[in-house]
């Protein structure tokens, strides 16, 4: 029988890790690993058009399974091609190991075809990031890059010459052992204590919530029934706190909606639970409490009165004994109020009687499909303004989940997420919200929906537009440029990969064309043309950016754009709403 070689005992490892399946494109350089993985029982190969897809699809992928999800790339272009996936899966928190395939051995340092050098280009975006230079090194180096993806919720990067790889293995294979659950981070108790005693002291507290409550909704929930507190969350804390909560006022931000920038403000004392959130004009700078598992976040966006370092759940279960019971609601419920005005007046408004729109407003879009999709579906949410459309009409339930590049920000996640989503749970609705933008960035990924077969329901919103960047530009007092595009059938193009396709360009014919789609039993595109001049009005702005898309206004119409000025005057009406400034 061969002996065992360096390819075959990574393959016999990663199936201890119970990893079946890697996302990638081919290539010389791997030869080795694939081959071993064809040889193997279990573990397949998941193909891909592009390795930034293939990385997107292991962090999606891990994000939903907290498991580890792996990647590859041949040496050069396959690794460079994977960098943007990656930075987005270890800002995620997602466990993934990237397989970096190198040059032969012999040739590194020597400026030979396709090198490059993939400790220095990964270093940023990983937690380890280490070069097998002989089997020697194996498995105990694989071993210890899978237990540092796992322990620090990122990316391990195992770096490996094909040359090296096709050697003989050095070393029996053994076991991988790794822990079983997961421990919490219990403060000390000098700091719950300090922490009740701030709470008890203040008169009104408002919570504000990040990814790190996630299993805590109950805990939270208990916190704001006694404080009488109003809670806000940020964009991916919604998915785990929005849902069965009577105190939400809503989300912060540029894409934000509701009165929670109110309710940061007008607080006594801000709690910050589990978040790291990065806009920090729209943060108080004063009276706040952060709590998070991770110290090295601990103030770093905001002056702290006091700084709790543990998880959520265990840090409110300590402090809930020591909370003395609120009983004047009057914040409370002026939040809740302002936030029930600007649900009507702002986000309920685009929605109602736009049967007969055309172009088709998204909002109303979205909240069609929020109604038709399962309790239980992950949405996967391209940047820009399909953000602001999930972030305002997507409705969590505990069940349902949504994933985007909510902290890199990376336009084409979307799809090549809902590949790692629907790989990684074949029973599973998973939905697509892709802008044109994104979608064409990366539109070769259709291909790959098509090749395996998956169910994806991919739900694009067609403006033609870079709709964030026009919003974006527009606030700051220049005109908007080289963000609306020729119109694209996208649902053609689907339809020439052998997707099964629907374009909507009818208001009146949305709700049907989504429940087609999304019943279809294998991959289906759905498309909605969608207005242009929809863009998104936050919860707060400021004279500034007031000023400034009036001064866009003016320096349109001053150009000679009258049908342009028309454009926007109409985009003006919406993000300018009087009855947002309350």
């Amino acid at each position: 029988m061969p002996r065992m070689t360096v390819a075959d005992q990574f393959i016999e490892v990663l199936r201890q890790a119970e990893v079946d399946h890697i996302y990638g494109v081919v290539g010389d350089s791997l030869n080795p690993i694939v081959d071993a993985l064809r040889r193997t029982d279990g573990i397949d190969w998941v193909h891909v058009r592009n390795e930034e897809a293939g990385a997107f699809a292991a962090g999606a992928e891990a994000m939903l399974s907290g498991q580890l999800a792996v990647c590859a790339g041949s040496c050069g272009p396959g690794n460079l091609h994977m960098i943007q996936g990656l930075y987005d899966a270890q800002r995620n928190g997602a466990p993934v190991l990237a397989i970096a395939s190198h040059i032969k051995s012999t040739e590194i340092g020597t400026g030979y075809f396709q090198e490059t050098h993939p400790q220095e280009l990964f270093g940023e975006c990983s937690v380890y990031c280490e070069m097998v230079s002989s089997p020697d090194q194996m498995p105990r180096m694989l071993k210890t890059a899978i237990a540092t993806a796992l322990a620090k919720s990122g990316v391990a990067v195992l770096v490996i010459p094909g040359d090296v790889s096709a050697e003989k293995a050095a070393h029996p294979t053994g076991r991988l052992t790794l822990p079983v659950g997961r421990s919490e981070l219990v403060p000390a108790p000098e700091a719950v204590q300090a922490l009740a005693d701030a709470i008890n002291r203040a008169g009104t507290v408002s919570l504000f919530c990040g990814a790190g409550v996630a299993g805590s909704h109950d805990e939270v929930m208990a916190l704001a029934g006694t404080l009488n507190s109003p809670i806000g969350h940020t964009l991916r804390g919604k998915e785990w706190i929005q849902y069965d909560n009577p105190y939400d006022v809503g989300m912060i931000g540029l894409l934000g909606y509701g009165a929670c920038y109110e309710a940061c403000h007008e607080t006594d004392l801000l709690l910050m639970l589990g978040t790291d959130f990065p806009y920090d004009n729209f943060l108080p700078q004063a009276h706040t409490i952060q709590v998070d598992r991770d110290a090295s976040r601990l103030g770093r966006r905001t002056p702290l009165d006091l700084a709790i370092h543990g998880d959520v759940g265990a840090t409110l279960r300590a402090v809930l004994p020591l909370v003395k019971q609120k009983t004047d609601r009057a914040f409370l419920d002026r939040m809740l109020g302002r936030h029930a005005a600007k649900l009507e007046s702002v986000v309920d408004a685009y929605t109602n009687d736009v049967e007969h729109h055309v172009p088709i407003h998204p909002e109303y879009a979205a909240r069609i499909l929020d109604e038709l999709a399962d309790d239980d579906a992950v949405f996967t949410v391209d940047t820009g303004m399909c953000n602001v459309w999930a972030a305002r009409y997507i409705t969590p339930n505990g069940k349902r989940r949504v994933i985007g590049s909510f902290s890199h920000g990376t336009m084409a996640n979307a799809l090549p997420h809902a590949i790692g989503a629907q790989v990684g749970n074949p029973g599973r609705q998973v939905i697509s919200m892709s802008g044109d933008g994104g979608l064409g960035m990366l539109m070769g990924e259709l291909l790959t929906v098509k090749l395996h077969e998956l169910p994806v329901k991919i739900v694009v919103f067609n403006n033609s537009s870079l709709g964030m960047v026009k919003l974006e530009m527009l606030v700051d007092g220049l005109p908007d440029y080289e963000t609306d595009h020729l119109p694209v059938d996208f649902s053609a193009i689907a339809k020439g990969v052998g997707i099964h396709s629907i374009r909507v360009e009818k208001p009146g014919d949305v709700r049907s064309a989504l429940a087609e789609g999304l019943n279809h039993p294998g991959p289906a595109l759905i498309e909605l043309v969608t207005d242009p001049n929809a863009l998104s009005v936050p919860s707060h702005f400021t004279g500034e950016q007031i000023k400034g898309f009036a001064l866009a206004s003016t320096k349109v119409v001053l150009g000679g754009g009258v049908g342009r000025m028309l454009d926007l005057a109409r985009a003006n009406l919406r993000y300018a709403n009087p009855a947002v400034v309350l």
